[in-house]
């Protein structure tokens, strides 16, 4: 007898189970007491189960009658005992009940999110159900599980979920099995998997690996941030200005608000057109030009406009020079992104991007592979990616034919220039008679960058002065350091 379909009301093993004659092959044996409960021997230890061996939510209880059925119908003959039903999800405590209820899980899969959730929530649950009864727990391989590096408890693995959602029946154990597929939900959005073993190992002895972003998901009903590190190589991008302090020549503004407009209805021109039987998924832009013309800012004044999370990727991280590492670094980030809307922005993407070269030796070869993998999972991504370089020449064509869009930042022109002037002051400043915005727009070419570092520096001269006053001597000795940062004499 297998795991029902579905769902039923919670109940207690104390009371569900019922033991048959002891088995005086077994390594335990049961008795039934008076009060209906469990009495487990063990030579000559006795462990009376009066009580619930855990007193967590409904759902987890469950799990743990499971665990009991399975582990008492391999050591006993005869009698069959009552199998635990899984409650109804909406009994449950955990908000992974919404999670069941909207995609409409089977019992099969509910069980097995409870099995890969409950080492992040209730970590000696395993441990203690299963020494319940077995005095020796290593000595039983039917039910899997290993012990981890720093976590000492029971880690539930593949055979695991076979051994309490299949038994002994290899049908439903193949069934079990199907729930690791590729294409099943769970893989696809990278909610569970099995941890990769060595060449020849089975592959169901892996341990069971839950996504941290669904831990939270189904225990505090939200998706935590991920953190910066060899994990997750990219940054929040994040600023304090608005979208009206963007400067931006009119055609570059114009094309930048095309991908607003796309990150707005992108899903709905997809699907609920129906054109995502013509086009590929996701949006792929070029943004290109010098320095300090606001391809960052851009990037995260989108986000902010339209309530999405932007990260800038440290390529630093990402590209490894030990073969295999740079497409696997690559696989984590796009993995994590995957179906969550993110804008993934690389700077200086020329680093990873850059044009695929004719191979001369084995460095060569493994090279070219990047970039190719690169593109395939660029090409793959559901959501915005943003390549940002100062020379358009040096990304790949391979990847330039497959950009939607690709976006000119010039340096600003005269009209651009003074708004920026008229922008970068602070409220509280003010100037002194010397200084004409017009002029300063007019005489000097800089970038919206060097202007902010002009002005930084006049308002630090000011404030060394104990005034609130910027002199034009200031502001001419801030541009002659930014003229001088780029080889130009003032």
């Amino acid at each position: 007898m297998n795991i029902p379909s579905w769902f039923g009301p919670a109940t207690n093993i104390n009371k569900n189970v019922r033991s048959k004659k002891d088995n005086e092959k077994s390594q335990s044996t049961m008795r039934e007491s008076d009060n209906n409960s469990i009495v487990i021997e063990s030579g000559s230890k006795h462990k009376h189960q009066s009580e619930p061996l855990w007193n967590g939510p409904a759902e987890f209880q469950y799990l743990g009658q499971l665990i009991l059925y399975r582990i008492n119908n391999s050591f006993m003959t005869g009698k069959t005992v009552i199998i635990p039903i899984l409650p109804d999800p909406e009994e449950w405590e955990l908000p992974l009940r919404n999670f069941v209820i909207k995609e409409k899980l089977s019992a099969n899969e509910a069980s097995l999110l409870l099995i890969a959730l409950v080492p992040h929530l209730q970590p000696h649950l395993f441990d203690a159900y299963i020494e319940s009864i077995l005095p020796d727990p290593g000595n039983f391989p039917k039910i899997g599980g290993v012990r981890g590096k720093n976590a000492r408890n029971f880690l539930p693995t593949g055979e695991t979920a076979l051994y309490l959602l299949g038994g002994e029946d290899l049908t439903a154990r193949l069934a079990v099995q199907q729930l690791f597929d590729a294409d099943h939900l769970f893989n696809v959005r990278k909610i569970l998997w099995l941890e990769d073993l060595p060449l020849g190992e089975p592959t169901m002895s892996g341990r069971i690996v839950i996504s941290q972003e669904y831990v939270d998901l189904f225990s505090v009903n939200r998706i935590s941030k991920p953190h910066f590190g060899s994990g997750f190589p990219a940054e929040p991008l994040k600023t304090l200005q608005e979208w009206n302090d963007l400067v931006l020549p009119d055609d570059t503004l114009r094309q930048v608000e095309e991908l607003e407009l796309w990150i707005r209805h992108g899903d709905t021109l997809l699907y609920e057109l129906n054109l995502i039987k013509k086009v590929k998924p996701g949006y792929r832009v070029l943004f290109h030009g010098p320095s300090g013309t606001g391809k960052t800012l851009t990037a995260s004044l989108l986000a902010q406009k339209t309530g999405r999370s932007a990260y800038k990727i440290d390529l630093s991280m990402i590209v490894s020079k030990y073969i295999g590492e740079t497409e696997k670094n690559l696989a984590n980030l796009f993995d994590r992104a995957e179906n969550k809307d993110w804008i993934l922005f690389f700077d200086e993407a020329d680093a990873l991007f850059g044009k695929r070269t004719n191979v001369r030796d084995a460095h060569d070869k493994y090279a070219n592979q990047e970039v190719s993998y690169l593109l395939q999972r660029v090409e793959s991504y559901g959501g915005l990616v943003i390549l940002a370089t100062n020379f358009r020449n040096n990304i790949d064509e391979a990847f330039s034919r497959r950009f939607q869009s690709l976006i000119y930042f010039p340096l600003p022109g005269y009209s651009e220039r003074l708004l920026l002037w008229q922008k970068a002051f602070p409220e509280k400043i003010s100037f002194d008679d010397q200084i004409d915005l017009n002029i300063l727009a007019r005489q000097y070419e800089l970038s919206g960058a060097h202007i902010m570092n002009c002005v930084q520096y006049a308002c630090l001269q000011s404030l060394f002065r104990n005034e609130r006053i910027v002199r034009l001597k200031d502001i001419i000795e801030g541009i002659r350091k930014e003229y001088h940062k780029e080889g130009k004499i003032l």
